[in-house]
């Protein structure tokens, strides 16, 4: 059996930036109030012509012009994504015929925040299982078309955009750069955070996802950490979902990592981009150059469903 790594990312946020300052001028809200309850200061907001599809193509093509791998050796294509429009045919499809990529496996998963991790351990699950070679992993959200923009609770919240990551199988002889996923859910609290019905809103009980988030989480990333062989002291870098800073600094208070790992919080600029938080603050941390080549990362997401999901990569 063998495993996969990480070859390469990219990223693409639209130009716009929406500051705490400008939706104060629509809401009852200030940019002291969101940068202390969420950590905040602006986001990304795709034009209305601009889809789901466009922005995850933008990152497939850096990803993949990155990676030295041709579209046509690509057999394996996974977007993760809960604001898609159109139902059919999937992004991954629609992506995969774009970039010329010929006859892929293509589907869309769907777990909101932590759609990310499922679909990267859904690839390397596929590469671990030989039913795949090369293969084009997404998260791309435009939030802004299902965002409710008189509701302070979560208009301040959420933007827009995508990261992607092509992966490759390793060589019997090659460590393994993707580690087990540990993926789960707790469906009893699905209407914590919901996106219903045929002209949805997001609607969001906040206290309840922070309570979940701040209380019953570590352990699962713990657990990724341990299932990869990996001491959390050991990572370079923690990339969680970009939800809220208190959320990240309660799951890194509990994780035990080491003084010099980098704990990425992206959310500052970019805010919540759902299951485009991981890839998106990934790639900026590689193209950053802040860690090193081969060095372990551990990747946790989570949200809506409620679900989470998590594996330790080794650094392209």
């Amino acid at each position: 059996m063998t495993g996969s790594r990480i070859v390469a990312m990219g990223h693409y946020q639209p130009s716009r930036v929406v500051t705490n300052d400008d939706l104060a001028m629509t809401l009852d809200t200030n940019d002291a109030w969101i940068r202390d309850r969420v950590g905040i200061a602006e986001r990304r907001i795709a034009d209305h012509a601009e889809s789901v599809a466009d922005m995850a193509t933008i990152a497939a093509e850096k990803a993949l012009a990155a990676s030295g791998i041709a579209a046509t050796d690509i057999d394996l294509v996974v977007v993760a994504t809960c604001s898609a429009i159109d139902r059919c045919p999937n992004v991954a499809a629609e992506v995969s015929h774009r970039l010329g990529i010929l006859a892929p496996g293509a589907f869309d998963i769907n777990t909101a925040c932590s759609g990310f991790s499922y679909a990267l351990g859904n690839a390397d699950n596929a590469i671990r299982a030989g039913a795949s070679r090369n293969a084009l992993v997404i998260g791309a959200e435009k939030l802004s078309d299902v965002i409710d923009w008189s509701d302070r609770t979560t208009a301040i919240l959420f933007g827009d955009a995508a990261g992607a990551a092509v992966l490759t199988a390793t060589a019997d002889d090659e460590e393994h750069g993707v580690g087990p996923v540990i993926w789960g859910s707790a469906p009893e609290k699905g209407e914590a955070l919901t996106i219903a019905g045929w002209r949805p809103y997001i609607k969001q009980n906040g206290q309840s996802v922070f309570r979940w988030a701040t209380t019953a989480l570590a352990p699962f990333a713990l657990e990724a950490c341990r299932r990869a062989g990996v001491d959390p002291s050991e990572l370079a870098a923690f990339v969680p979902h970009q939800a809220n800073t208190r959320i990240i600094d309660a799951i890194v208070k509990k994780l035990g990592v080491g003084p010099d790992t980098i704990v990425v919080k992206d959310l500052v600029e970019s805010g919540n981009t759902s299951a485009a938080s991981v890839p998106l603050a990934l790639s900026k941390l590689i193209e950053r150059r802040e860690v090193p080549s081969g060095a372990p990362v551990l990747l946790f997401g989570f949200g809506g469903g409620l679900t989470y999901a998590g594996q330790v990569i080794r650094c392209p």
